[in-house]
């Protein structure tokens, strides 16, 4: 069986589809290849963890390439090969937790055969990413014993925040969780301070999804800046990574997600207003409307961060020390960063309504607008 399957794994590297149709009736005329073919798939995804990629990257990949079906097939694939591990790197848990879970319609042995290969094509071909984290099987530090409190509080604001149908609540509720991750690093650092430690910063990868990617990029990005870390986007698969001291990157991670969820609120009533004007949604208004939100929530985000850090001036050279190893940090694994120009079209109501919308999302508890 190991000779069937090898003859037809020759396809995976084959330019034209030609190939992979023959592969595929080859497998499909062979059933006892099913397990080989299955044991083989596991060492592909267990290759590309040593090559830097994670489960969501994984996933994040066969949904922008390939159909629902591959989803599937890939999901299988990642629980199989995860499921022999001790434990786990730390936030990969959650990555397993959010695999898909339909079940798909039964298919002929050709059709299933097929999908296997485009899928195993498609993870032969990806290349190497920088490590953000350990991989399976690999020394892992001591598991932490739940959440930390502080990050159970941002979750549970930001959590309100998106549900309440009050803009004001959502504006006090955002502000005070922002507030907690500028007290929190402030902490941090005074905790270095003290006696410093020999944690680096390190490093996540957080999916940014079209449409609008450019803008969510963006929007990470000041949400990063102000939090003390620093976001590099790859456009090509989808995703930034954020760099940073391992206490402020799942604050980050909840916050820009968060502010997601109330842009894209904040954006559906702005284009209600707009049909009910007469006017029709367009997609440079709705491209406006999410630069506009992301560039002034970036001054706002900063602004509540400055004056955290100003309460505790006798912390500024342990801050700015931490953001030296941050930047350091990045331009090791980004030696080659660019930056790029926005692309989009200019909606003047769109960027309004984002300005606005960015100002009901206030951070700063005590002054619901900044000028």
């Amino acid at each position: 069986m190991s000779t069937t399957i090898d003859k037809a794994f020759e396809a995976l590297y084959a330019s034209d589809d030609g190939s992979l149709d023959t592969a595929a009736s080859l497998l499909a005329a062979a059933p006892g290849a099913d397990a080989e073919l299955s044991r083989r798939g596991e060492e592909f995804v267990r290759t590309l963890w040593v090559r830097g990629w994670q489960p969501a990257d994984l996933m994040r990949m066969a949904r922008r390439e390939l159909s629902d079906e591959h989803v599937r097939l890939l999901a299988g694939l990642i629980r199989s090969e995860t499921a022999g591990y001790e434990r786990l790197p730390h936030r990969w848990q959650a990555q397993l937790d959010a695999l898909d879970e339909a079940e798909g319609r039964p298919t002929d042995r050709f059709s299933r055969a097929t999908a296997v290969l485009e899928l195993y094509r498609l993870l032969v071909r990806l290349p190497r990413l920088d490590a953000v984290g350990p991989v399976p099987g690999e020394a892992l530090p001591p598991a932490a014993a739940g959440e930390p409190r502080m990050l159970t509080r941002i979750r549970a604001l930001l959590a309100k925040a998106e549900a309440t149908g009050y803009p004001e609540e959502a504006e006090a509720l955002t502000a005070k969780a922002q507030e907690l991750m500028a007290r929190h690093s402030l902490d941090e650092a005074t905790l270095a301070a003290g006696a410093p430690s020999p944690e680096t910063p390190g490093a996540i990868r957080i999916g940014v999804e079209p449409p609008y990617e450019q803008a969510k990029a963006i929007l990470l990005d000041a949400v990063a800046t102000a939090n003390h870390c620093r976001a590099v986007w790859n456009e090509a698969y989808g995703f930034s990574t954020v760099v940073g001291f391992e206490a402020d990157l799942d604050p980050v991670e909840l916050l820009h997600t968060s502010l997601l969820v109330q842009g894209t609120a904040a954006m559906t009533r702005a284009e209600a207003e707009q049909r009910a004007g007469g006017r029709k949604r367009t997609k440079s208004f709705r491209q406006s409307f999410f630069l506009a939100y992301a560039n002034r929530l970036g001054a706002r985000l900063s602004a509540t961060s400055r004056r955290v850090a100003a309460e505790a001036p006798t912390l500024l050279p342990a801050l700015a020390s931490r953001e030296v190893a941050v930047t350091a940090r990045t331009d090791e694994l980004f030696p080659e960063t660019r930056t790029t120009r926005v692309r989009a079209a200019w909606d003047e109501a769109g960027w309004t309504h984002g300005a606005t919308a960015a100002d009901a999302a206030g951070l700063h508890p005590n002054r619901p607008h900044l000028p």
